[in-house]
């Protein structure tokens, strides 16, 4: 046995509709492939419509499950609801949202422009507001039972960190609806937890956070009391439990999986005090000249 190995049973999710935000790739995507070899039926959603194309035809390949692609931009309320309405078109109910998009960047805060901060915000923290309350809004009006909101947040959404001010502010926020809609929903059957991961290295977003050489410098293992980072299906194991009936008694809880990195020092980005200014011109060029491309 090994923490690579799947968890749960075959037929874990079965009858199961999720829709995973920001699923065309990365952890979000680790996440589908997975929930799909439990029975579930999937709609993975992003900005880019071909890269969750791609995606779907890649899992249903490899999963013989269904993985519905749906453009939408989490920031715009209509579009939210606009990917709700095709989702139940298509599969007649949802049971599980997984707020997972994101977006992130390394930088002093006050090098950043006032849209930059907020760009990151509108992602993060209102997107997830979005998605939240649409679907519960859906599953109030509906009656439905049993449901269930799992938001993907940070271990510095508790302690902060800096160089990530705007997505630390955001995820604080996200951390602190998951627990106020855990108390003010449970009546209407809605369970709300997160899961706090810490580095699970992903090509696009690790490459955009630690551009160039960077990655190498600064070593997250060497954070990490276990001396590694996450294997993208211990998240996968983790977050299928947390949606499955299996955690049914489980509400208003943040799971950190982090393999004790917050503990041994708060705050993922704050060793990158040691950066000095000129290096922060050459990254901030670098990670403009990855954007253009």
């Amino acid at each position: 046995m090994s923490y690579t190995d799947k968890m749960l049973r075959d037929d874990a999710l079965k009858g199961k509709v999720i829709v995973v935000t920001g699923g065309g790739s990365g952890l979000g995507k680790a996440m589908t492939k997975y929930f799909l070899e439990l029975g579930a039926q999937v709609a993975i959603t992003s900005r880019d419509l071909d890269k969750l194309k791609n995606t779907a035809s890649e899992l249903e390949l490899a999963t013989g499950g269904t993985c519905l692609p749906i453009q939408c931009d989490v920031r715009h309320y209509e579009e939210v609801e606009n990917m709700l309405k095709i989702v139940l078109k298509t599969f007649g109910k949802v049971d599980v949202l997984l707020n997972n998009a994101a977006g992130n960047f390394i930088s002093p805060t006050e090098r950043l422009s006032a849209n930059a901060f907020d760009t990151v915000i509108d992602i993060v923290l209102k997107g997830t507001k979005n998605c939240t309350l649409a679907f519960g809004k859906h599953w109030i009006d509906s009656k439905q039972t049993s449901s269930t909101v799992l938001n993907i947040v940070t271990t510095y959404a508790w302690t902060g960190s800096a160089y990530v001010v705007p997505s630390a502010t955001a995820k604080a926020g996200v951390l602190a609806m998951t627990r106020s809609l855990a108390v003010e929903w449970a009546k209407y059957g809605i369970r709300t937890n997160a899961i706090a991961p810490g580095p699970f290295p992903t090509k696009g977003a690790w490459d955009r956070l630690m551009p160039g050489d960077l990655a190498e410098k600064f070593d997250m293992a060497k954070k990490v009391p276990l001396q590694r980072v996450g294997d993208h299906q211990e998240l996968a194991n983790l977050a299928a439990y947390m949606v499955s009936d299996f955690s049914a008694y489980i509400n208003g809880e943040v799971v950190v999986i982090d393999g004790g990195e917050w503990l041994k020092g708060a705050g993922q980005f704050n060793m990158l005090e040691a950066i000095p200014e000129e290096l922060w011109d050459q990254l901030e060029m670098m990670i403009k000249a990855k954007k253009s491309k």
